[in-house]
């Protein structure tokens, strides 16, 4: 009988969340775990940091030098390379020092700015390596991952929702809170994965799945306008938990130059 397929469970710098709703798969975990062999899950329990393995999962952004470092190595060793989560796929909440002077930064918070080894930006894993999926969310969901491994390892190419998560709303029958509530909500441009969670409690989306397949910012800050939200105010809902994708940062940086004119 053939050896099980190694995976690996990577962290870099995040909160940890991602790895979390790894765990809480539960009686999955343990099915996944029959068919595959998890060599390296730190949070789990096995480490292993250089093993060679079939899949490798990098949850968090690379802002240190030794996250730069290791990165590198895992993506030697692994076959296939999947980020998950915000952190790994757009630099996360930590990508907002990006927008900002870092050492100065360093300098009113620590007395020896001179001995960190962070980096002045933090980028996403792509940044740096070839990445060969990308999960958004913050968190991702358990499901996710799970079809991730097994698409990979029998050759198919891994699914992706890209659609908004308005789509989701108006299947499971939820109240849009953008219509009749006049909420904020970043649902029409945030791609769906998240199951419409936020709106289904009656509040609005912010955008922690990450930038949907097209992203009509213009129009959605005419909406957020007609509630009264300053250019400046609609800016920072675009950056936010995926402020470095590439979409919400244009927007971001369009309307913030409107709040400055």
């Amino acid at each position: 009988m053939s050896a099980k397929p190694r995976v690996a469970v990577h962290k870099f710098s995040s909160c940890d969340g991602c790895q979390l709703a790894f765990l809480n798969l539960g009686e999955p975990l343990l099915e996944l775990a029959e068919l595959v062999d998890i060599v390296h899950f730190a949070e789990a329990g096995p480490l292993d940091p250089d093993a060679e393995v079939e899949v490798a999962f990098v949850e968090g952004s690379v802002a240190t030098v030794e996250d730069l470092e290791r990165v590198q190595a895992v993506r030697r060793q692994s076959r296939f390379l999947v980020t998950i989560g915000a952190c790994a796929t757009s630099g996360g909440l930590q990508a907002l020092r990006n927008m900002a002077d870092a050492g100065a930064w360093f300098a009113d918070i620590y007395p020896q700015a001179q001995d960190l080894e962070s980096l002045d930006t933090s980028t996403p894993i792509s940044a740096h390596i070839k990445v060969d999926l990308e999960l958004w969310g913050c968190p991702v969901n358990g499901q996710q991952v799970v079809a991730a491994i097994r698409d990979l390892l029998f050759g198919v190419t891994p699914g992706v929702d890209s659609e908004p998560v308005c789509m989701q709303c108006k299947r499971s029958g939820a109240v849009c809170v953008l219509v009749t509530r006049g909420e904020p909500c970043m649902g029409p441009v945030t791609r769906s994965g998240c199951g419409a969670l936020c709106p289904r409690f009656g509040r609005d989306c912010y955008a922690c799945y990450g930038p949907a397949e097209q992203v009509n910012d213009a129009s959605l800050a005419r909406r957020f306008a007609g509630f009264g939200l300053t250019s400046a105010e609609i800016a920072r809902r675009f950056a936010f938990i995926n402020s470095a994708a590439p979409a919400y940062q244009q927007a971001a940086a369009r309307l913030k130059g409107a709040a400055d004119g």
